[in-house]
């Protein structure tokens, strides 16, 4: 998948904060990446030894609610382990009740708070929360 296509997901899923081709691109081009995409959505982690931090996942709005996201995040899960991780992190804005489930179903835990770290226009901050998964 081009960056220009991963940009376009990107950008109808955060609409407030999308990430560009060239900065999806540059983070794709990294050895240390695993990038797991599909035409409606896409998953991006970087892999450090047995550690991996879930950089950013967007799923198209016309496809969510339909499975693809726990598919991805599957798939990103079983291809890490392939790669040695045991444990994958990442944050996720605490209004984001949609992700935060998805997540809790693929057995995340929180594993500590941002406080104010994401911000919003015209409303206060809001935190993320920091979780983790341990890969058997």
């Amino acid at each position: 998948m081009t960056p220009e296509a991963l940009a376009a997901i990107h950008k109808a899923a955060f609409p407030g904060d999308p990430w560009s081709a060239a900065a999806l691109a540059a983070f794709a081009a990294d050895p240390a990446a695993l990038l797991v995409a599909r035409p409606d959505g896409f998953i991006l982690l970087r892999v450090v030894l047995d550690e991996a931090e879930i950089l950013t996942f967007a799923v198209a709005p016309v496809a969510q609610g339909q499975g693809l996201g726990t598919a991805l995040l599957q798939e990103a899960m079983a291809q890490a382990r392939v790669r040695g991780v045991r444990r994958i992190f990442l944050e996720v804005a605490a209004d984001n009740d949609p992700a935060r489930a998805l997540y809790r179903r693929a057995g995340f835990v929180q594993a500590g708070l941002r406080r104010g770290y994401y911000p919003r226009s015209g409303r206060t901050a809001i935190d993320a929360l920091l979780l983790e998964r341990k890969l058997a």
